[in-house]
């Protein structure tokens, strides 16, 4: 369930820092979605293995717990899509995001607009995120090659098992929201359901947006607010070199930040976005793969007339032997999320990882993790942070060099 505010208890939409106390949050609870997963499928799912469906929501629904019994108020991307449909313009759109014509031919195309046009918003918002087969569609009306050549378990619309990571589809810089542009085919559907949340669910009906589908490849794990008016991007599997310029120039125009770290990061599947090699737990502190931190370089962009003095991040070393470094990074154990600085969300099971947190001060709250983390993200990865408190600029880190010591 969602956290049940009124209009004036609800903490502004703004985020200027990884760390701020955390107050409002967008997390999804998998569902049906990730039960098309199969050996068939996964792979082109981008999961790694078929994951226990209930025990991934019994791990997602603690995780949501822990953070509610921190203060955050949980808004879950299903309720939120649900209220957003109820517009008629809305549900027009999410007819139109779902249907691809050039996939499903003219004909076919028009009766499951058709239908989908027909259906409620609890129907709409359940196939919008699971999808459809070809089993599922409609009677079928007139003769549809592509009906009759695709396999009746086929997929005429794509599920989004991966929509439980909504860091990616979306991350807010200051009170803007930008809606990423995923690279990956699987994927590149999500962003459709945030444009229909932040165009019209009542919540957002004041909401800038910062970027879009529409641009050069941009994904949330990539960005990193280091600091009010400081942004890091990785560039590698998912974020591309034009996409990290690309959002540097909108940020800019926007006067949303006035630094932009590119940093380039080692294009494979175990650091496929810069939070999974790295992400802040304090206000001047990041928990770093090992492995990684002495190949991180940042091209620094800057706005015109903007001077800039450089510190340097502390990097906690978890001091991991290399064999123990890239079994916790395979499991995440460097994708923490900050709910205030100095106290994190992190998986159990990176248990060394985590002991070494706490050596150094930082406060680890553990959440399971063993079937959440199968689709290759964690606690960061699955959080979109909407709301955190401002951190004073003389306590955070505004002034920056090697953010990423070699």
């Amino acid at each position: 369930m969602t956290t049940d505010t009124t209009d004036t208890e609800r903490p502004v939409a703004r985020v200027d820092s990884e760390v701020g106390r955390l107050r409002t949050v967008l997390l999804h609870r998998p569902g049906d979605e990730l039960k098309r997963l199969t050996p068939r499928n996964n792979d082109t799912l981008l999961f790694d293995s078929i994951p226990w469906v209930a025990r991934a929501q019994d791990e997602h629904d603690q995780f949501a717990d822990v953070l509610r019994s921190r203060g955050v108020e949980v808004l879950l991307l299903t309720d939120m899509l649900r209220t957003a449909l109820a517009a008629p313009a809305a549900h027009d759109a999410g007819v139109r995001a779902a249907v691809d014509r050039r996939r499903l031919g003219t004909d076919l195309a028009d009766v499951v607009s058709s239908h989908l046009s027909s259906v409620d918003a609890e129907t709409l918002t359940h196939t919008l995120i699971a999808g459809m087969t070809f089993e599922e569609l409609p009677a079928a009306e007139g003769a549809s090659l592509v009906r009759k050549m695709n396999h009746p378990h086929d997929f005429a619309i794509d599920p989004l098992p991966n929509l439980l990571f909504t860091r990616d589809s979306s991350v807010w810089i200051a009170d803007t929201a930008a809606v990423a542009s995923l690279a990956m085919p699987a994927r590149r559907r999500e962003t459709s359901l945030l444009d229909l949340i932040y165009d019209h669910h009542p919540r957002f009906a004041d909401t800038e947006l910062a970027y879009g589908s529409h641009h050069a490849p941009v994904e949330g794990g990539d960005v990193l607010l280091l600091a009010p008016g400081v942004l890091a991007i990785g560039v590698g599997e998912r974020t591309t070199a034009a996409g990290a310029e690309s959002l540097a120039r909108s940020v800019f125009a926007d006067d949303l930040a006035h630094t932009v770290l590119a940093v380039p990061i080692t294009q494979r599947r175990a650091t496929m976005h810069l939070d999974t090699v790295c992400t802040m737990v304090d206000v001047d502190a990041v928990v770093m793969y090992p492995l990684a931190s002495g190949e991180l370089i940042a091209y620094t962009l800057r706005s015109e007339n903007d001077g800039l003095r450089i510190d340097r991040l502390r990097v906690i070393d978890t001091g991991l032997d290399p064999v123990t470094a890239e079994r916790e990074q395979w499991d995440d154990g460097n994708n923490t999320l900050a709910i205030a600085p100095g106290t994190v969300v992190g998986y159990e099971r990176n248990v060394e990882t985590n002991e070494r947190l706490e050596q150094d001060g930082i406060e680890v709250l553990p959440i399971a993790g063993s079937e959440l983390g199968s689709g290759r993200g964690g606690p960061r990865c699955m959080s979109c942070p909407i709301s955190r408190d401002f951190i004073p600029a003389q306590e955070s880190l505004t002034k920056l060099s090697e953010p990423f010591p070699k």
